[in-house]
């Protein structure tokens, strides 16, 4: 980010994706700008596949292969998320994956 001018990695996103105002941005402290795209990106990579089976994620793929990492990343996301917050997710056993 820091090799980027400021208002391609700050500005702009600030303004078209999140809406706020010019006056906004020039009186909120650039700390609080950055830690708000921050969020903002993770957000996205928490959101960015909802809806999706894997199997929609397998069809997808097969005409655009970035889409499998994409994936690989959200669910990493999701499941970092998930042990931050102490929610338990099953074990899957062999026996239950083979029937």
């Amino acid at each position: 980010m820091e090799n980027s001018p400021v208002a391609v990695c700050i500005y702009i996103p600030l303004m078209k994706d999140l809406g706020m105002s010019w006056a906004e941005i020039k009186s909120t402290p650039r700390t609080e700008l950055e830690g708000i795209l921050a969020a903002y990106r993770e957000y996205e990579l928490l959101h960015a596949y909802d809806g999706y089976s894997s199997e929609d994620i397998g069809k997808m793929a097969k005409d655009r292969p970035e889409v499998r990492s994409g994936y690989s990343k959200y669910m990493e996301a999701n499941a970092k998320l998930k042990r931050k917050l102490g929610i338990q997710q099953k074990q899957q056993s062999f026996e239950n994956l083979i029937g």
